[in-house]
């Protein structure tokens, strides 16, 4: 079925209301990232909320027909949903690049 003009702008109005929330799943992305760098351990509640929000990033960016950041999202939940510590360098660089395909859409993330 294809997108009608009224679907695409209802489309693009979720997507505006849904921003600020991308933001701060990202935003928790890159703390759980920071954390595991900086101190070669994550607290289990951040692991557990970061795995949330990598899922619900992986559903609802490819919703928007982002299937690039799906992928990306996808990745980084698998990687800390893995048993075991991930590899630090591993999980900012993924999330370093998952932030990156967003910038165009969300503006700078810090």
């Amino acid at each position: 079925m294809a997108e009608t003009p009224a679907m695409q702008a209802q489309l693009a109005a979720i997507w505006q209301r849904s921003v600020p929330q991308v933001r701060q799943r990202l935003e928790l992305l890159q703390r759980a990232a920071e954390e595991l760098t900086t101190s070669r351990s994550i607290d289990s509640d951040l692991r557990s909320e970061a795995v949330s929000v990598a899922h619900k990033l992986a559903g609802s960016l490819g919703m928007f027909g982002f299937t690039d950041a799906t992928e990306h999202a996808r990745a980084i939940e698998l990687t800390l949903d893995h048993p075991g510590l991930p590899q630090p360098e591993r999980l900012q660089e993924q999330v370093a690049t998952l932030a990156a395909v967003m910038e165009p859409r969300l503006g700078p993330i810090s």
